[in-house]
C-alpha cells in the first residue's frame, strides 16, 4: 500500500468511525436519558389492559400493563450497556494480565496457552450459565459470567503481539541493560499492543451486551424487577400468541442497532489504526 492509499484509507476509516460514533451516541444517549416514569401504568381512555400497537403517542407501543415500551426498552438498553462496559473492562484486564504473565518464562507461557485453549474449547453459553447460576444471578453475576468467558481470544492476540515485540532489537538491548520483565512490559510491550487492546475492548462490548441479554432471556441473568432487553424479550414470549408482535420485535431491533453501532465503531477504529490490515 503506497502513501496515498494509506492516507485515503485513514480518511475513509475516520469518516466511518465518526458517522458510526454519532449514531451510537444518539442511540446510547437516549438510553441513558430515558424517562424515569417508565414503570408507571399509562391509563388509556378505554376499558381493559390490552397492549397498544406502535402509534404517534407511543412509537414502540405499550405492554399489557400500559407502560411505554420505548422508555422501557431504552432503560433496558442502559442496563445492557452498563453490564457490557463492566464485563468488557474486567475481561480486557484479565487478558492483559495473562498475556503479561505469559512473558515471564516458558512455563508461564505454556500455562497461559493451556488456559486459553481450554476456555476456547468449552461451550461458551453453558459456561456463562454455570457461572451466573453459581453466583445467584443479578447484575454482578452476569458481569462475572461474561468477564470470565470473554478473555481467551484477546489474550491470544496480545500474547502473539508481545512475543513478536520480545524479539525486537530495542527489547533485547533493554534486557542487556538489566531491565526486568515488568519494565519491558510497561515501556515497550504495552505501547505496541495498545491499538489491539483498544480494538479488542470495543469488539468485546457487543458480545458482552448480547450475552447479557441471552443470560437474562433464559432466566439466569438480571432479575425481572430491573428492566433489561433480555427480560423484555422473555416477557414477550407469552404475548406473541395474542398478536402483540411489537413487544418482542422492537426491543430486539433496538438491541441489534446498538450492537451493530458498536461493531461498526470497532471496525472503524481498527481501520483507522491499521489501514493495511483493514484493507486485507
Amino acid at each position: 500500500m503506497n502513501a496515498r492509499a494509506k492516507i485515503k484509507a485513514r480518511v475513509n476509516a475516520r469518516g466511518r468511525l465518526l458517522l458510526t460514533g454519532l449514531t451510537a451516541a444518539l442511540l446510547l444517549g437516549g438510553a441513558l436519558l430515558a424517562g424515569h416514569g417508565m414503570d408507571a401504568a399509562l391509563l388509556r381512555p378505554r376499558f381493559g389492559l390490552a397492549a397498544l400497537p406502535p402509534g404517534p403517542g407511543y412509537p414502540f407501543g405499550t405492554d399489557a400493563l400500559g407502560r411505554d415500551l420505548l422508555a422501557r426498552s431504552l432503560r433496558g438498553l442502559e442496563t445492557s450497556l452498563l453490564v457490557g462496559l463492566l464485563a468488557a473492562t474486567a475481561s480486557t484486564l484479565i487478558a492483559l494480565l495473562l498475556a503479561g504473565l505469559a512473558m515471564l518464562g516458558r512455563a508461564a507461557d505454556a500455562i497461559v496457552g493451556l488456559a486459553v485453549e481450554t476456555c476456547i474449547g468449552l461451550p461458551h453459553l453453558v459456561l456463562m450459565i454455570l457461572v451466573a447460576f453459581a453466583l445467584g444471578g443479578g447484575v454482578g453475576a452476569v458481569v462475572a459470567a461474561v468477564a470470565l468467558t470473554h478473555w481467551p481470544v484477546l489474550t491470544r492476540i496480545l500474547r502473539a503481539e508481545f512475543q513478536a515485540v520480545l524479539t525486537a532489537d530495542y527489547v533485547i538491548h533493554a534486557r542487556r541493560f538489566g531491565h526486568g520483565p515488568w519494565f519491558i512490559l510497561r515501556r515497550h510491550l504495552l505501547p505496541h499492543a495498545l491499538p489491539q487492546l483498544a480494538v479488542g475492548f470495543v469488539l468485546m462490548l457487543p458480545h458482552a451486551i448480547l450475552h447479557e441479554a441471552a443470560l437474562t432471556f433464559v432466566g439466569f441473568g438480571i432479575a425481572p424487577a430491573r428492566p433489561s432487553i433480555g427480560g423484555l424479550l422473555a416477557e414477550a414470549l407469552g404475548s406473541l400468541s395474542a398478536g402483540w408482535w411489537w413487544l418482542g420485535v422492537l426491543p430486539g431491533a433496538l438491541l441489534l442497532a446498538a450492537v451493530l453501532c458498536l461493531d461498526g465503531i470497532a471496525s472503524g477504529l481498527r481501520a483507522w489504526l491499521s489501514p493495511r490490515v483493514a484493507e486485507a
